[in-house]
């Protein structure tokens, strides 16, 4: 099996919407609208095997040193295999490079994050000065991240969970 790690290009984001919608009809996923996907494109790396995408995830920067994996997902029939965590350990070697020092995530998949070094969040994960700016943040993620009452009607019932970088 030949797995190549690149970033997405907008020609992906039909594979990327296949690989997300697997995961919608479970709820493990939330859907996202092909604009969303376009917005972001550049968050994203994608994993090709065989020259076809088999897996993605995306990197989204929430503040001067906290950011968030999104969108980790890889084929069904392709898990198991070490692509998700080649996928995230490009995303945290980004992570890194941008500066930023710690990452979460909203997941289901505990063990695979807390084999990577993730921790589930306990209170409050930020300062309260930073708290009443991601306040203002239109994303839904940001709303999951911080708790926040009004996504409680959409929350999927995921974990929060956090890795301080080296």
């Amino acid at each position: 099996m030949n797995v190549t790690l690149r970033p997405a290009r907008t020609a992906d984001v039909v594979a990327i919407r296949g690989l997300i919608d697997m995961h919608t009809a479970d709820r493990r996923m939330l859907a996202k609208a092909a604009v969303t996907l376009y917005e972001d494109v550049q968050e994203f790396i994608v994993a090709e095997v065989d020259g076809e995408v088999a897996g993605c995830g995306a990197l989204h920067v929430m503040w001067r040193d906290l950011a968030e994996v999104r969108t980790l997902v890889v084929q069904d029939e392709l898990q198991g295999r070490g692509i998700g965590s080649q996928i995230l350990r490009l995303l945290l070697d980004r992570a890194r490079g941008l500066g930023v020092q710690r990452v979460f995530c909203l997941t289901f998949e505990v063990e695979f994050f807390s084999g990577h070094g993730f921790e589930e969040i306990k209170g409050s994960p930020v300062e309260p000065d930073v708290y009443e700016h991601l306040l203002e943040s239109y994303d839904e993620g940001v709303a999951e991240f911080l708790g926040l009452e009004r996504v409680r009607p959409n929350y999927l019932g995921n974990h929060r969970m956090l890795m301080v970088l080296e």
